[in-house]
């Protein structure tokens, strides 16, 4: 089956409920004691991974739409993305707030100890620009400025799985996972813009001729 706009707004709903599940799962955890024994670490650690598998999902959209042929699923990269922000926006809260209880001068110490926090850091700034400029006014002002912005996901897609990885002391099982398929992911599109760009080649060329 086709889906058309008119099935937009519950494939929005859907990927809503979907997303906003896992934190109230994790309110439920954290309330019944069942964050283990370091609650701390457990919602610092979940919340990392939720905007970990939310860039993932991100990252799938463009090879599901153009493999199903379901050109609407296009429209929910904005609304996934702003959820990598969100859960980003909560891991991030986290460290700060209950690892590190706000203070700062113990931030800066953290981030010369350990690399991990400023690769963190920088995929954070990342989000925060493409969330920003996301709205649809300042793609507009922007015109191809914004494309070019926007091809830093790709980036951020490399150093969110090497922020994981490099945080872990131990279990590099997971982080690994997470490359392998982050690099398959961008492989794969890297694959699709090559067939987009020679088939727009051979149309300029019969258009000329």
């Amino acid at each position: 089956m086709r889906l058309t706009t008119k099935h937009l707004f519950w494939l929005k709903t859907v990927i809503h409920l979907i997303a906003i599940f896992p934190i109230g799962y994790l309110i439920f955890l954290v309330m019944t004691n069942g964050a283990g024994g370091d609650p701390v670490q457990y919602i610092i650690h979940y919340t990392g991974i939720g905007a970990l598998n939310t860039l993932v999902a991100l990252l799938m959209v463009s090879p599901l739409a153009r493999k199903l042929k379901q050109g609407i699923l296009i429209q929910t990269r904005r609304m996934l993305g702003l959820y990598v922000f969100a859960y980003a926006s909560l891991h991030v809260m986290a460290f700060v707030s209950l690892d590190l209880l706000f203070e700062w001068s113990l931030f800066l110490q953290e981030v010369v100890k350990r690399p991990y926090i400023v690769v963190g850091m920088i995929c954070y700034l990342i989000l925060i620009a493409l969330s920003i400029t996301s709205l649809k006014s300042l793609k507009r002002k922007m015109g191809k400025r914004w494309q070019q912005l926007h091809n830093l996901v790709y980036l951020l897609a490399l150093l969110v799985p090497v922020h994981f990885y490099w945080s872990v002391k131990s279990e590099v099982i997971e982080p690994s996972i997470y490359i392998l398929v982050i690099c398959f992911l961008l492989l794969l599109r890297l694959r699709i813009s090559a067939k987009l760009s020679q088939s727009l080649s051979w149309l300029k060329l019969r258009l000329n001729m």
